[in-house]
Parts: structure tokens; C-alpha cells; sequence
């Protein structure tokens, strides 16, 4: 039932996103995710899930602060970069900090920097909540990067040749 499942859910398309942390030793970290969703405008709440084998769970579940990086066409390889266990370091020239101490991935189509409200077990996973304190959007034309059936797909928008 679990690859059954699993392709099911693959059915759904999604925008990817990287979550990204500074560490103790203010190093910039990230995590490629596709759970991610909003939860409530007011007040301004969002969530995402993360495996509790993934190797940046302990990092992540010391984490106090986050941010949500949603991605852009162009930043597959990224995304790829930082899907992989191993070395999530993000490097300096990707980044800004935000106002409110977020890391803001360069050329993301918008950031959300957050505070943890709540992390709940649910199955094989935790389901992280982010109070959002600042949300920052490009207002260039670009196309996300969204993940279908396993892969990298294109969004058809209405309008385009």
C-alpha cells in the first residue's frame, strides 16, 4: 500500500520550496521540501512537514526561527543540491538575512520568515507551523518549479506561447 500511496500522492503538483536555518555556529543551512502549505491569513500561519529520519530533523527540531523559500524554474539546481542527505550548507553568496534574522534564498519567487508556533507528531513525520513575521514576494514574471509524478514539470499559464 505505501508505493501505492506514494504514487497517489505523486498525482498532486506542487510548488518546491527550501527551508532554511542559521545554525549555532551562524552557518546557513536548507532543506529542499514539497509540503509545504498556508495555513491562516490572521493570524499569518504556515506549515510543512519534514520525515523524522531526514539527517536535518535534529536541526530543524532545535530550531526556533525559520524561513520558506519558494523556488523558481531556474533554481532546480538547488533544489537538487539540497534535496540530497549530506552537506545542506547554503553558501553566502545565495543568501540575504532578513530583517527579522531569515535566511532569504537570491532569486526566490518569495520568502517567508517565520517564528515556530507549533510542531506536531503525526505518523512518520512532524508537521512544523510558522508564525510569519515578514513575507517578501518577486513581482517579476517567472515561472515556478514544480514537482509532479516524481520529476520536475512546467506550468502551462494561460497566455503563454
Amino acid at each position: 500500500m505505501q508505493q501505492e500511496l506514494r504514487k497517489a500522492f505523486g498525482n498532486f503538483g506542487t510548488g518546491v520550496a527550501i527551508i532554511a536555518v542559521r545554525g549555532e555556529d551562524q552557518q546557513a543551512y536548507g532543506l529542499t521540501i514539497n509540503s509545504f502549505a498556508s495555513v491562516s491569513l490572521q493570524p499569518a500561519l504556515l506549515s510543512w512537514c519534514l520525515a523524522n529520519e531526514s539527517d536535518m530533523m535534529a536541526r530543524l527540531a532545535a530550531c526556533e526561527k525559520f524561513s520558506v523559500n519558494i523556488l523558481a524554474a531556474d533554481q532546480q539546481y538547488l533544489s537538487n543540491r539540497l534535496a540530497k542527505p549530506g552537506d545542506h550548507k547554503i553558501t553566502a553568496d545565495e543568501y540575504t538575512i532578513g530583517a527579522h534574522g531569515g535566511v532569504l534564498l537570491n532569486g526566490a519567487l518569495a520568502n517567508f520568515e517565520c517564528r515556530v508556533h507549533e510542531k506536531i507528531s503525526a505518523g512518520d513525520h512532524v508537521l512544523f507551523i510558522g508564525a510569519v513575521d515578514a513575507a517578501h514576494y518577486c513581482s517579476q514574471q517567472r515561472q515556478p518549479l514544480i514537482y509532479f509524478r516524481g520529476a520536475y514539470s512546467n506550468l502551462q499559464v494561460a497566455g503563454d506561447a
